[in-house]
């Protein structure tokens, strides 16, 4: 198969790179979209990898992020955060796991790794944006200080096994849908 030109890699990670600085633009302006605004975010860094493109999934993740930063989130540095830390790296982890390890028990040594990622992620969003974000005067907010440890590492452990297999998932269909582009 033809390798694709290095012209359609600049296009398709700028158009990865757009919707990824609007998606994270809308869901710093509107907070009841961030879970939208960060899944749509993703699946369009996604796209780039699926041409086998990592420079351009790199580039897209970093000037969609800076380009959100400066269209809206500078007040609210706060809200790219998580995106910055852990979700919008995740679809290059995953790639850069599938195209490079074959054997099941390195899969599960990568599987552990990611997971202490996310949970050390979560962890730095708990110190670091707690008071920003309000939690302090919420009603469970001294159940989870005082299980805090356990709540992450096992709670947010269970919800990435979840969340890392969707993301396989969903990079297969991104795959597929854009394989159809003849280029």
């Amino acid at each position: 198969m033809k390798r694709p030109s290095r012209s359609f890699e600049i296009v398709l990670s700028a158009i990865a790179c757009a919707v990824v600085a609007l998606a994270l633009t809308l869901a710093s302006y509107v907070n009841f979209l961030m879970a939208a605004g960060y899944l749509l975010a993703v699946f369009a860094l996604m796209v780039p990898l699926s041409k086998d493109f990592i420079w351009g999934e790199v580039l897209a993740f970093l000037g969609g992020v800076l380009l959100a930063f400066f269209f809206g989130a500078l007040a609210f540095f706060w809200q790219l955060l998580p995106f910055a830390v852990f979700f919008g790296l995740h679809p290059l982890i995953n790639y850069l796991q599938l195209r490079f390890t074959k054997k099941k028990p390195l899969h599960a040594l990568w599987f552990l790794l990611k997971a202490l990622w996310f949970d050390g992620a979560m962890l730095l969003m708990w110190f670091t944006l707690g008071g920003v974000l309000g939690i302090t005067g919420a009603v469970w907010y001294d159940w989870v200080k005082s299980y805090l440890y356990l709540v992450i590492f096992l709670g947010g452990t269970i919800f990435f096994a979840v969340y890392d297999v969707l993301m396989f998932l969903c990079q297969k269909s991104v795959n597929a849908i854009v394989r159809r582009i003849k280029r």
